[in-house]
């Protein structure tokens, strides 16, 4: 089970590697100028969403190169070279997909989206093989409806369950491919041996390997998301590279220090990954420290997680009785829960809540119950490391704080600029909120609040809980000398879609925590804030908490602990927005290479996220989470064209981007006098283009308006 760490799981999710990060930042451990932010994937999930909602555009790994070069998608190509990879292409399948469906798939690699970046993470993660089936389907189903697609309709409007069945959610693709996976398994036995080369998980191992064992690696690959096949291979004690800042090791610490009981939660995880994570926590972990582990099985199917699991617990026990604790749930709880129920199992003063696919490093316990013991109110998370789903080998991660984005989703950040100013890369982090595993007093845990049970499953929860620590009273830490290791996953192959429970998750923060503030989090989802249609269940008890707690604003929150974050108070109408000349087609940001905007069939996913502000821009597309981040696009009349422009930009080159828009009339530019209007174009996919013209009357529409929309 995956907490919502860079793989966040959301997301989910492959991340940016430690070199691509210095790359674009500042290199570990020195002190530059200007601060620098490193992004990873923090999800969206796995992730999710999933998962990998958290990666730039340049986050598109390899994986996704390879599979959509399939389909010579220019959108992926210029990362395979970037990244010294040999792209192939298998020339034919791209000629039977229609113009639509071509531009949309190459979106997915070329918008700086974190919805369609996230779908080219899934398939990154997955293996080669297995992208290939799944292109193969889209080719195949493509053709089965090319001829509707390019008949000459009248209105070019697109059946039901058509195209729109791959274009309009991408939120559902992760399980369209699992069940095309089950469906169609791929065909080793005609030539094997060249049917593993295209998978990722071979990419920098396993060459070696007869196909017999590389059929067994892929098998366990496909299931688990990582090289199980390796892992039941390593040995559980292995060694690891001390990765803490040198001067870490110079340290010394209380030798009176408060006890631990180190929680690992999971559901169907490899039995090898659980024992090296129970191994690395009794090898590295001194003893007087180390009260007991507890397991928490979420409902388990697999096997071996029964038997052999507790005969390896009973032999551990005959040694020290009761040290380990197995929790097994009668059905599946979710992360959320599930961390709960460890929580009650646990009797030491301080517990730790980690996934079971974790590896401990040297020194990690000793700053951690350090900084505890001198304030109990301080939620502690480690600074984490990558064990590489293919290799098991430990990348380095850069020193980051946590945080997250308007949907909620977690993403790394660059430590404040007041740690930068210490000079000390011992010193602990000040993080806005938590990724997924932390370390907390038990006691304190519970005062708090524990975590909110009526979220579901997974996603939002660490946020929530990061929220509320620093509202009432507590802090948020990240600790450089505290490092531990976590597998990122290349997939979650028995997860199901998260983007419904992490939206729902995120609305109850909103409407808990966040004040006049939530107003973002249904904007950054282009949810409407009355009659949402999303039940949220009942918060009377959260709310209750939050009176009881006494804890400060979150606009508070936003000024004292998370400045870096982008404030979007000047909207007044937000959604999806359509022209009466052709209601079924939206604004669309288009192809992020071109800049120009284009009218598209309506799907209400990012690239058509429409902001309206007070002082009259039109912001399109994703909105930034941070200061630090890409500019917002603002909708820019250049030389009668309309183009897409970062708006600090064109404010500042005094570019015409002011439009005077009502809800139901014109949207004109207040400088130029020309209107943004729709004009006819066979040559366009669906027959009409925007320009910028003498106004005719045109209406426009957008979805939600939150106040007056005359200026």
């Amino acid at each position: 089970m995956d907490t919502g760490l860079a793989g966040a799981d959301a997301s989910n999710h492959s991340v940016l590697s430690a070199q691509a990060r210095r790359a674009a930042g500042t290199p570990r451990g020195s002190k530059p100028n200007t601060p620098q932010r490193w992004v990873l994937a923090a999800s969206r999930g796995t992730s999710p969403v999933s998962p990998l909602r958290q990666m730039s555009a340049s986050g598109c790994t390899a994986g996704c190169s390879l599979c959509f070069s399939r389909l010579e998608i220019l959108g992926c190509q210029p990362r395979a070279r970037q990244r010294g990879k040999q792209a192939g292409s298998e020339g034919g399948s791209g000629s039977r997909i229609s113009g639509a469906i071509w531009r949309d798939l190459r979106m997915v690699c070329t918008r700086k989206t974190k919805t369609l970046v996230s779908t080219c993470v899934i398939l990154s993660g997955m293996t080669n093989i297995v992208c290939l089936l799944y292109v193969g389907w889209v080719t195949n189903y493509i053709a089965s409806v090319y001829v509707k697609v390019q008949e000459p309709i009248s209105e070019k409007k697109l059946e039901e369950g058509d195209t729109l069945r791959i274009i309009e959610r991408l939120d559902h693709l992760e399980n369209v491919i699992k069940q095309h996976i089950q469906e169609a398994p791929p065909k080793l036995e005609d030539n094997p041996a060249e049917a593993f080369t295209d998978s990722s998980l071979f990419a920098h191992w396993g060459q070696e390997l007869s196909p017999e064992n590389r059929r067994l690696a892929l098998k366990q690959f496909q299931y688990y998301g990582y090289n199980a096949y390796l892992s039941d291979r390593l040995p559980l004690d292995r060694a690891l590279p001390d990765l803490r800042p040198s001067a870490c090791r110079n340290l010394t610490f209380p030798e009176s220090l408060p006890e631990v009981s180190i929680v690992f939660i999971f559901v169907n995880e490899a039995l090898s990954v659980i024992l090296r994570s129970i191994h690395s926590a009794i090898d590295r972990t001194p003893a007087h420290l180390l009260k007991e582990i507890i397991l928490v099985d979420d409902n388990s199917n697999n096997a071996e997680l029964k038997e052999k699991l507790q005969k390896y617990v009973d032999e551990v026990n005959a040694h020290k009785p009761g040290f380990i604790k197995v929790v097994r749930h009668s059905k599946q709880e979710g992360l959320i829960r599930s961390r709960v129920s460890g929580w009650r199992a646990a009797t030491a003063p301080v517990v730790a809540l980690f996934d079971a696919h974790v590896e401990f490093n040297v020194g990690w316990a000793e700053p951690v119950l350090t900084r505890i013991k001198e304030n109990r109110k301080r939620v502690i998370s480690p600074s984490f490391d990558n064990i590489k789903y293919d290799n098991f080998e430990i990348e380095e991660y850069p020193l980051s704080a946590q945080g997250f984005d308007w949907e909620l989703w977690c993403r790394y950040l660059n430590p404040p600029k007041s740690w930068w100013k210490l000079e000390n890369t011992t010193a602990p982090i000040r993080s806005p909120a938590l990724i997924g595993c932390f370390i907390v007093d038990r006691e304190y845990f519970q005062e708090i609040g524990l975590l909110d049970e009526g979220m579901e499953v997974y996603g939002g929860e660490n946020v929530e809980l990061g929220i509320r620590v620093w509202q009432c009273g507590g802090s948020i830490e990240v600790l450089p000398c505290s490092r531990i290791a976590h597998i990122e996953r290349a997939h979650k192959p028995y997860t199901e879609d998260l983007t419904a429970h992490v939206r729902r998750n995120a609305l109850r923060v909103a409407e808990v925590w966040m004040d006049e503030f939530k107003s973002h989090v249904y904007m950054a989802w282009n949810i409407p804030q009355e009659d949402s249609g999303i039940d949220i269940g009942d918060i009377s008890e959260r709310k209750a908490l939050r009176k009881k707690l006494q804890c400060k604003t979150f606009r508070w929150y936003l000024v004292s602990v998370y400045p870096e974050m982008r404030m979007y108070s000047d909207t007044i109408a937000y959604g999806v927005l359509q022209n009466s000349l052709k209601s079924d087609l939206c604004l669309d940001q288009g192809p992020d290479t071109e800049n120009i905007p284009i009218m598209y069939i309506c799907h209400g996913m990012t690239p058509q996220n429409v902001y309206y502000t007070s002082s009259q821009q039109l912001h399109v597309g994703v909105l930034s989470p941070t200061i630090d981040d890409d500019d917002n696009r603002c909708l820019v009349d250049v030389n009668s064209r309309p183009r897409l422009i970062e708006c600090n930009y064109a404010k500042a080159k005094r570019m015409k981007l002011y439009w005077q828009f009502t809800q139901g009339g014109p949207i004109q530019n207040r400088k130029s006098k020309r209107c943004l209007e729709l004009q006819e174009n066979n040559e366009n996919e669906f027959g009409f283009q925007v320009v910028l013209q003498k106004c005719t009357g045109q209406r426009w529409s957008i979805t939600n308006v939150l106040r007056s929309l005359s200026l």
